[in-house]
């Protein structure tokens, strides 16, 4: 073979291998620039996969914090709270919706999150505080009801200890009397022992002494019911506990405190009497002074 074609062959076999060899070279550097990238981009997906469970996370716990923000009365820390409420949906949904391709973008996202994550901290404790002081007020308003509770009923017990103490002084003002009867007399005023045949009816009783009844004219009613349940007599009526009722006789006295004996009221007979038993009662000052039943025979 001439020697410059082998030389020619030689040179041109050189040249071929020193381009293959720059391909090469060429083409395994493109190909590690790709799977870098290719590698970057993977990680920034695992970053924003991450990011976004970590924002879905604080968007919860924002979300189960606003039935308590009731509690925050400040209209400023409200307003910031809504404002970091918000950027955290905002984010979040930029993390499930746009693709993240910088490394930048993550390191800001990154460090929002702490900064939102230190808001929601701060906000749980405020709350916290809030309702450890309701707490304490609500115990203590249950304490003060309580208390009025106990007063209202030291109040009613005291009132009550009034009233029958009042009730027990009218009833001490009130007059007493024994001794009370009934007989039945002739035209003559003596004894008649059968109730047909007596003229006029006569209650008889006794005023016992009392310093604590008012002193003055009393005004004694006397009420006697037959057997058959009807009212002897009807000179008129007087007033007791509110309402008008009729009487049989009444007699006034002057009373000093002091006993006034054999007291006598007498009722002519006016309808034919019959055996039985006869109810008297005498009234004065408002009170029932003694209800009896007498056999009359």
């Amino acid at each position: 073979m001439n020697p410059k074609i082998r030389k020619g062959i030689v040179i041109g076999g050189i040249a071929i291998a020193a381009i293959l060899l720059v391909y090469f070279v060429y083409s395994t550097v493109e190909s590690k620039k790709e799977m870098e990238k290719a590698n970057e981009m993977l990680q920034l997906e695992n970053q924003q996969l991450q990011l976004a469970g970590e924002y879905e996370n604080l968007n919860a716990q924002y979300q189960n914090l606003e039935s308590q923000t009731k509690f925050i009365n400040n209209d400023s820390i409200l307003h910031k709270y809504s404002e970091a409420k918000s950027k955290v949906e905002k984010l979040l949904a930029e993390l499930k919706t746009q693709k993240i391709t910088s490394n930048k973008r993550i390191k800001e996202l990154q460090d929002e999150i702490k900064s939102l994550k230190g808001l929601m901290k701060h906000y749980i404790a405020i709350i916290d505080s809030l309702n450890k002081e309701n707490a304490g007020l609500r115990a203590e308003n249950v304490q003060i009801k309580s208390e009025n509770r106990k007063l209202a009923s030291e109040v009613n017990i005291a009132q009550e200890k009034n009233a029958h103490l009042e009730e027990r002084m009218e009833l001490a003002e009130k007059l007493n009397i024994t001794n009370l009867n009934l007989v039945g007399l002739k035209k003559n005023g003596k004894v008649e022992k059968k109730i047909k045949k007596a003229k006029q009816l006569a209650v008889t009783f006794t005023i016992s002494p009392n310093n604590s009844t008012p002193v003055g004219e009393k005004e004694l009613f006397v009420r006697i019911t037959s057997p058959e349940g009807t009212l002897l007599g009807g000179s008129g009526t007087f007033t007791f506990e509110g309402a008008e009722v009729p009487y049989t006789d009444s007699k006034k006295i002057e009373y000093t405190g002091q006993e006034v004996p054999d007291v006598t009221i007498y009722w002519n007979v006016d309808t034919p009497l019959s055996q039985g038993d006869y109810r008297v009662e005498v009234f004065a000052d408002n009170y029932r002074l003694s209800s009896r039943l007498f056999s009359m025979k």
